[in-house]
């Protein structure tokens, strides 16, 4: 099964911003054994861009798409067995990075 690990950050109360190498210690983790499938970090919410093409013409709005003192501030995608090897992860990678985590299945 994949999964999306959100990385969650909080503009009033930011996790540790030396974490890299504990990051890349555990993505390197990730990779020897299998799980890897894509991550990225992502650039502040300040340089974020909403587009609303719904209607007869797209709306483009700067900042994120909610006004919120916490935001995402990256992402993994993990090739995990079960539920249970993915939340053995995401409370590691909640360590490894100093953030809280949100796991997502993909249907």
């Amino acid at each position: 099964m994949q999964v999306m690990v959100s990385v969650i950050d909080d503009k009033t109360n930011p996790g540790s911003t030396d974490r890299q190498p504990f990051i890349s210690e555990f993505n390197e983790r990730l990779i020897a054994d299998g799980y890897w499938v894509f991550a990225g970090g992502l650039a502040d919410t300040d340089d974020a861009t909403v587009v609303d093409n719904r209607g007869e013409q797209a709306v483009f709005t700067d900042g994120p798409f909610v006004e919120s003192k916490e935001y995402l501030a990256g992402v993994w995608v993990w090739e995990v067995p079960d539920l249970e090897v993915a939340r053995k992860l995401a409370t590691e990678a909640s360590k490894a990075c100093d953030r809280k985590i949100e796991l997502r299945a993909f249907q």
